[in-house]
């Protein structure tokens, strides 16, 4: 009888410790709906942390409904804009939302017929654009298209040999992310048999088309490896890229952000190679 009582007592008293667990355990009280709308309004690295670290929390943590919100809110036009069709169409209807995110951060896609490449800023989500130099045409007096291994591209450009450089890139701020600082990189590489790039800086502008306010800078492309600092910097993926400036995208309104490179032809140049000119947001944000 001495233990049937204690058993009893014990009973009870893990009863009401798991019913005041309840209580205070925010999945009892709130539901899915509400909890997956909470975890959307943080970031996607907190809904992954939240994932991992709370079981109770995983099933919405990792749901459709919080990663969807991740997503630019234009996704689904942008995939569909991408240059493999079946692959788009794949991409929308078999990955999970949290899956395609980090498809998307990882797997650059091509859109507009191989001339434009789309990925996101794994922390953030942001838009990432890097656009080649087709609307140069083929002048196959000044450039040499090739295809290289390790390019994001089918083709890329060749330098043969000129005296005056520049090069100039267009795009919509309208595509870009909303109240974003973001700054443009040319991305390049040199040939053994470059000429020219060590010995008169490049001028870099970006600004928007039509405004007088513009921030130009001026860096050697292919500087000695004394010289401090080195503004071009190895990518780790083959090629290398340098800041070129940026610019605050408040609403995307401001129309167009013109960037261009140019050396007015003091001394002869030949033997860059280039993928094309990059925009994402700065140090990720």
């Amino acid at each position: 009888m001495y233990f049937q009582i204690i058993f009893k007592i014990q009973d009870n008293i893990e009863k009401e410790l798991s019913s005041e667990r309840s209580k205070m355990d925010i999945t009892f009280v709130l539901p899915a709906q509400c909890i997956s709308y909470i975890i959307s309004l943080t970031t996607p690295r907190d809904a992954s942390r939240l994932s991992l670290a709370c079981p109770a929390f995983k099933s919405t943590a990792d749901s459709d409904s919080v990663w969807e919100k991740f997503l630019p809110s234009d996704y689904k036009e942008i995939i569909s804009n991408s240059s493999s069709i079946s692959a788009s169409s794949l991409m929308i209807t078999s990955l999970s939302k949290k899956d395609l995110y980090f498809y998307l951060c990882h797997n650059p896609i091509l859109i507009n017929n191989h001339t434009t490449s789309f990925s996101l800023v794994q922390q953030t989500g942001k838009k990432c654009y890097m656009g080649t130099f087709h609307s140069m045409g083929r002048f196959t007096q000044y450039w040499n298209w090739l295809s290289l291994r390790k390019s994001r591209f089918p083709e890329v450009v060749k330098l043969r040999e000129v005296w005056w450089f520049e090069i100039i890139a267009r795009i919509e701020t309208r595509i870009l992310s909303f109240k974003t600082n973001y700054a443009a990189y040319l991305v390049f590489k040199f040939v053994k048999s470059r000429q020219g790039f060590d010995a008169r800086p490049i001028e870099f502008d970006v600004y928007f088309e039509g405004s007088n306010n513009h921030k130009r800078r001026s860096a050697l492309l292919d500087p000695p490896t004394n010289v401090s600092p080195q503004l071009s910097q190895d990518r780790g993926d083959g090629w290398t890229e340098i800041e070129m400036g940026d610019f605050f995208n408040e609403n995307g309104d401001d129309g167009t952000v013109v960037c261009r490179l140019c050396e007015p032809g003091s001394v002869q140049k030949r033997g860059i190679i280039t993928q094309g000119i990059e925009l994402r947001p700065k140090y990720g944000k």
